[in-house]
């Protein structure tokens, strides 16, 4: 069986197998313009015939349509009853239904091998010839009005041909003066009004794209201003090039309103709509438009009409329209009312028509279907993991709308949870010993809830929406074991395309650790390094473990105190120091009361665009208007010089983020995409360490990918910590990614950072930022790795290698771990950036 393979796959390598005899099979295109190399993918398009796609220079999937067989029934009906015998013997060997599920197989063996592969791509003169016509219209939509291609056939071996194409541009006509011919004196005003911003620039290169973008500019431009009855088609571009020398001279030409009756047509002067009424059918249905109206309202010109008890309060409804009556019709009022209603999740999407009445006025007719009130939710799901044996959680889900009867949507889940654990540590005989229950409330308000008015510096089009939330947790045996409750009120707003800003006006988080003396049982490496020291000093014999809490705590003291054991070194005594800090940091509970300040700035043109940038910002500060209270009231401090409130020492600091990405298209699905990260937190007055929730930490699928997540770092420390974490990190990642086959994509990639404690109470000076010269343990990892586009998402793989590790001593940092049995191993799903 192995030799029939191989051999079929030799026999299938041969890439004319499947080519006539007087064909030949395409192997290469290439352009050449003005006798220079093409190498733009939008020109490479233009060809209507492609070689067969390669991989690794191989063309695979012409090899695997090789193995096909082209005529599969013959060849079976040929081999079945090559003798009056043999189907007969054949039949009675294997049975009738057996013999039938083998010829099903074979003939769907050889169909799927034709879909998976690829037909060999045969030389065709009628589609080269029509490749060279669409070169010429290309170029001379693009400017080159005197351009001439044309072909060559190379023999590049028998039955194998490349294909030249010979581009000649000639000098590119420029536009050199644009004048207007238009009608109606109201269109002529409002043209010259945005004149200036025209798409045709005097001393540009003419482009049919410029022109077609101009028309769209003046089309969008009347309708904003109230000429209803526009189209495009009014727009005429006169062109004139004869003895120009190579220059262009435009002539815009908008002519009047056709009215066209049955047996002839005339034209008038465009005139300027306004909107008359505004009529909103609440609970509109196709089914229902016809059913008597119950209960209406008139609020601000507006009516609203409803075919029962109107549900929803008038000015929710009439702050989210755009089109107002005695406005000027505006195509862009309709799309934000388009939008604005969509973004309340409170209707299907909206329908609005226009009605022309006598006066030169429309009547606006806003029909809105609601959605349901309420959707209930259910989802449970089992997992393990290195903590729990086995678990089951349960997450109940109600969603609300229109909840006060102004739109607003309520969100209120619910996760509860029971799993067994095998740690040591726990004496009960109890199999579920683990369990966590939580709630969560979101409320979402489509405007600035605020008690003043806010509509000057956030108006209505910018989609303002209000969100609180409320959200309380508690665990048991998980981890340090746990209760935290959250809540926030967050504004957010988009004042232009592309651009999104929020304001948190307060987070507040307040975490309480109910079992501290559990640490060293959930931060392992922590306590065999501690268990590890004591047994080397013979604090313990070696067959000995410390105990946990008793032992840790009173070896720690001991080795802390002012008379430490006689046979520690300093490097252990900091060691341990450090341990000590950060099981202090780590078990202490926390408030946070914070406000927030968030920029994004995005220029997608679309979700397809792989030439945009990303730019977030983020400034954050916790805990200014409690220590102001503090210090107001004189309110006393605790043994470690802090303020406290509810007997917990709160948070102070500030916090900013800096994120910037950046894709290249680079042509023939090839893209080269950049990440660059700058974050810092900064402790004072009433702390001296940043959160754990708050701070940074290096590794992981989507950051460095040599190493795993919270494993790299604090600088050069070469910390074993279970989950390492700074407050200042820097990160650069670079990767190019490109085409495999088909679906399949490639990267390499090098990662570049490192976190770092900076203005804290961390006096280690390897984990320390101190001035430019630290960052010479910025880490470096490199790599690669495959992507598979299932086009609703994109499963990743990536291999990193530790390139420059800054763990280890100056001079041997490179490359001393670049291996596949020290490589990091990441699956993720989507791009990391």
């Amino acid at each position: 069986m192995l030799f029939i393979l191989i051999t079929g796959l030799i026999t299938a390598c041969n890439s004319i197998k499947g080519v006539g005899e007087n064909e030949r099979l395409l192997v290469k295109n290439t352009i050449y313009v003005d006798s220079v190399r093409n190498t733009s993918e939008q020109i490479d398009n233009l060809i209507y015939q492609d070689p067969n796609k390669t991989m690794l220079g191989l063309p695979i999937r012409l090899y695997i349509y090789n193995l096909a067989r082209p005529n599969i029934d013959s060849i079976i009906d040929a081999h079945l009853n090559k003798s009056e015998k043999h189907r007969k013997n054949l039949e009675q060997f294997l049975s009738k239904k057996q013999l039938l599920q083998y010829i099903n197989y074979r003939k769907g063996l050889n169909a799927w091998l034709k879909t998976t592969g690829e037909a060999p791509t045969i030389v065709s003169e009628p589609r080269a010839v029509k490749s060279v016509k669409r070169l010429e219209d290309y170029y001379t939509n693009n400017g080159w009005f005197d351009v001439s291609a044309s072909y060559d056939t190379i023999q590049k071996s028998k039955n194998k041909t490349e294909i030249k194409y010979h581009v000649n541009l000639g000098k590119a006509f420029k536009i050199d003066s644009i004048s207007s011919k238009i009608s109606s004196p109201m269109v002529d005003s409002i043209y010259n009004r945005s004149k200036n911003r025209s798409k045709i620039k005097i001393g540009e290169r003419y482009t049919t794209n410029n022109f077609e973008a101009e028309r769209d500019r003046i089309t969008t431009s009347l309708r904003n201003n109230g000429v209803y009855q526009f189209s495009q088609d009014y727009v005429i571009f006169q062109v004139d090039t004869v003895g120009t020398n190579k220059k262009v001279n435009v002539e815009v030409q908008i002519k009047d309103l056709e009215i066209r009756n049955q047996d002839s047509s005339r034209r008038e002067p465009f005139k300027v709509y306004k909107i008359k009424d505004v009529n909103v059918f609440t609970n509109s249905t196709i089914e229902s438009r016809d059913d008597t109206i119950q209960d209406s309202v008139t609020y601000n010109g507006y009516n609203l009409y409803s075919t029962r008890k109107l549900a929803f309060r008038p000015k929710a409804l009439t702050d989210a329209l755009f089109i107002s009556p005695g406005r000027i019709y505006s195509d862009l009022d309709r799309t934000r009312t388009y939008n604005h209603l969509s973004e309340l999740k409170t209707f299907k999407y909206p329908d609005i028509k226009y009605v022309e009445n006598p006066d030169t006025t429309l009547t606006a007719n806003i029909h809105l279907t609601p959605l349901k009130k309420f959707n209930l939710g259910f989802a449970t799901d089992v997992s393990t993991s290195n903590i729990q044996i086995i678990g089951f959680s349960v997450n109940p889900s109600l969603f609300a709308r229109n909840i006060f009867r102004g739109a607003e949507t309520l969100e209120l889940s619910g996760f509860a949870s029971i799993g067994a654990s095998d740690d040591a540590s726990n004496d009960e005989d109890v199999f579920f010993d683990i369990n966590e229950i939580g709630a969560d409330l979101k409320l979402t308000i489509p405007r600035v809830f605020f008690p003043f008015k806010t509509d000057s510096l956030i108006p209505k089009y910018m989609s303002p929406t209000t969100k609180i939330g409320l959200s309380i947790a508690s665990q048991k045996n998980v981890g340090l074991d746990k209760r935290s409750l959250t809540a926030n009120l967050n504004y957010n707003w988009k004042p232009k395309r592309g651009i999104t800003q929020a304001v948190d006006l307060f987070n507040s988080q307040y975490v309480r650790n109910l079992n501290p003396d559990n640490y060293f049982n959930v931060y392992s490496t922590s306590y065999n390094t501690l268990n590890d020291i004591a047994q080397d000093i013979g604090y313990i014999t070696s067959d000995d473990d410390l105990s946990i809490p008793d032992g840790t705590e009173e070896f720690i003291t001991e080795v802390l105190s002012d008379n430490p054991p006689n046979d520690i070194s300093d490097d252990d005594i900091q060691t341990i120091n450090n341990i000590e800090e950060r099981k202090i940091r780590l078990t202490e509970n926390n408030l946070i009361v914070s406000t927030a300040y968030s920029f994004v700035k995005d220029n997608r043109k679309s979700v397809t665009d792989e030439d945009f940038y990303i730019f977030r910002f983020k400034l954050e500060s916790a805990g200014n208007l409690m220590a102001l209270g503090s210090k107001l009231f004189n309110s006393p401090k605790n043994d470690d010089d802090h303020y406290e409130l509810f007997n917990v020492a709160y948070s102070q600091y500030i916090k900013t983020e800096f994120d910037y990405t950046k894709h290249w298209d680079l042509g023939h699905k090839n893209i080269l995409a950049i990440r660059s990260f700058f974050g810092i937190a900064i402790p004072y007055g009433n702390s001296d360490n940043i959160p754990f929730s708050k701070s940074f930490f290096a590794g992981g699928a989507n950051d460095n990918r040599a190493w795993t997540a919270y494993d790299l770092g604090p600088g050069s420390s070469q910390s074993n910590d279970d989950f390492n974490e700074a407050n200042l990190k820097l990160a650069l990642n670079i990767e190019h990614r490109f085409n495999v086959f088909e679906d399949l994509y490639g990267a390499v990639f090098v990662d570049i950072g490192n976190i770092w404690n900076v203005f804290d109470n961390i006096d280690d000076d390897a984990s320390t930022f101190n001035d430019l010269s630290s960052l010479k343990d910025t880490a470096i990892g490199s790599g690669f790795g495959l992507r598979y586009d299932f086009s609703f998402l994109v499963f990743r793989f990536d291999i990193g290698f530790k390139t420059y590790d800054p763990s280890y001593t100056e001079g041997d940092r490179w490359l001393k771990d670049y291996n596949f049995g020290n490589a990091v191993y990441n699956v993720g799903i989507n791009y990391p950036f």
